[in-house]
């Protein structure tokens, strides 16, 4: 079966029948998982395109079957996602279009269960896609991975719950890469063994694991109502008391389904669930962009001190990037805003996103990172930043005033109004690293890039 440049393989297995969601309290090794993973243009279904699509059709530990294919997204692929993913214009240009894929892939789902590691983000692209196309959603269980394992796996065994770091913890044998076939295969490998782990628990079948995955509180049951009808949008959400006072306020890129995850098993958090108790209501604050809904979130958490917002008790630890007013300017991390005729850039939730800021900024200029103040007749050794090039170590005199002023016009220009020379370097140095086989640290690249262009954006 193909469609385009699609490829579909049939592995033979002596398991000829097809188990379906209707046969809930079957055994899971008698249970078929298609395994999907996809990679995009973007974060959203609303701005964003699928670019690959693969997946992977299990029973009872045996591949049956494989789907692959590139896919047109119809619209430019960003550069940091190219070299991330090294799915490139030129690949996709000859590609099916999604809605050319898309019978083929539901008829490989089937009605069998569909397993994602971070099940949202594929489900909500695969279902945008199927009505921007005129195709039904099939009514498939649906497993997401990524949660599951929170549940399974300790703190203390993974840190966190990306398939990379649960790839490693149990030794897939198809390591993760951001193309989708490998990342489906790494999935598989990180289903089965917790599958494995979960078997000596009395999971058994796929009833008893919808159950372990569903626990939620009677006020998480109770209250599910609230999220009916927020809508599909970025934006604020606010939980509100039965006297209509602040409890808790978020931001979402989808209210809606923001707020219903509060009332799933994934919640786990004591001091939410304890505000689940006495929210009656969920305001919703339908914003722009992410960006405006960041501020807002800030603005109305400094405004009513929200009681289950624990960053709320600290107003304080919102941080601002400060290019100081020096003789020889400098970035440093602020909690407010002053009249002293310096440079801020934010506000930042935390003092870590302001920290990844200032390391694009250091990526992009040779600006000064020491402490003291430099004065004119200043002198003292160079630090090695300066033998790499990244300082112009005006506190040895080889760099004058003059010179490192420009340096520093160049930095305020960059966390004011003109952004490109920042993109530019992290966008270079991405596709060094990535062409090195160095995903993580052109991960981080990324994500420091985007922690500035967030606040530039403000």
């Amino acid at each position: 079966m193909s469609v385009g440049a699609a490829s579909v393989r049939a592995v033979p297995s002596p398991l000829d029948h097809q188990t379906t969601i209707d046969e809930l309290g079957c055994p899971l090794h008698e249970v078929t998982f298609v395994v999907v993973d996809l990679e995009t243009t973007g974060g959203s279904p609303s701005s964003g395109a699928i670019t690959e699509i693969a997946a992977v059709k299990v029973r009872g530990g045996e591949v049956l079957g494989e789907l692959q294919t590139l896919v047109n997204p119809g619209q430019p692929i960003p550069p940091f996602i190219a070299v991330l993913t090294g799915i490139t214009e030129m690949m996709v240009r000859e590609a099916p279009p999604i809605g050319a894929v898309l019978p083929t892939f539901l008829e490989f789902l089937g009605r069998n269960i569909l397993v994602a590691h971070n099940a949202p983000f594929d489900v909500g692209f695969l279902r945008a896609a199927c009505a921007a196309h005129g195709y039904e959603w099939p009514p498939v269980e649906i497993l997401d991975t990524a949660r599951l394992a929170r549940r399974v796996f300790t703190r203390d065994e993974a840190p966190n719950c990306t398939l990379s770091t649960l790839a490693r913890l149990v030794r897939t044998s198809h390591p993760p890469t951001h193309r989708a076939l490998d990342d489906a295969r790494a999935t598989v490998d990180v289903l089965h063994a917790m599958l494995e782990r979960l078997g000596s628990l009395g999971v058994h079948s796929w009833d008893d694991l919808r159950t372990y995955t569903a626990q939620v509180t009677a006020a998480q049951r109770r209250k599910r109502h609230l999220a009916d009808r927020l809508p599909n949008a970025a934006g604020v959400y606010v939980f509100r008391d039965r006297r209509g006072q602040v409890l808790y306020v978020g931001k979402a890129k989808n209210i809606r389904q923001r707020v219903r995850s509060y009332f799933t098993a994934a919640e786990t958090r004591r001091h939410v669930i304890d505000m689940i108790h006495a929210a009656e209501d969920v305001t919703p604050i339908v914003c722009a962009n992410e960006l405006e809904a960041e501020v807002r979130e800030l603005r109305i958490i400094a405004e009513h001190k929200p009681p289950y917002n624990r960053r709320s008790k600290f107003p304080e630890r919102v941080s601002w990037v400060k290019l100081t007013a020096e003789r020889f300017p400098r970035l440093t991390i602020v909690p407010s805003v002053r009249d002293d005729a310096a440079c801020y850039l934010g506000p930042f939730s935390s003092r870590d996103a302001a920290q990844r800021a200032i390391e694009a900024l250091h990526d992009a200029f040779p600006l000064r990172r020491c402490t003291e103040r430099l004065g004119p007749r200043t002198r003292r050794p160079a630090c090695a930043l300066a033998e790499l090039g990244r300082c112009g170590a005006p506190c040895e005199g080889r760099q004058t005033a003059a010179e490192y002023a420009a340096v520093a016009a160049s930095v305020r220009r960059a966390m004011t109004c003109d952004p490109s020379v920042v993109i530019d370097t992290a966008a270079s140095r991405i596709r060094a690293l990535a062409n090195s086989l160095r995903y993580e640290e052109a991960a981080e690249v990324r994500d420091r890039l985007l922690h500035f262009l967030r606040a530039v954006g403000r």
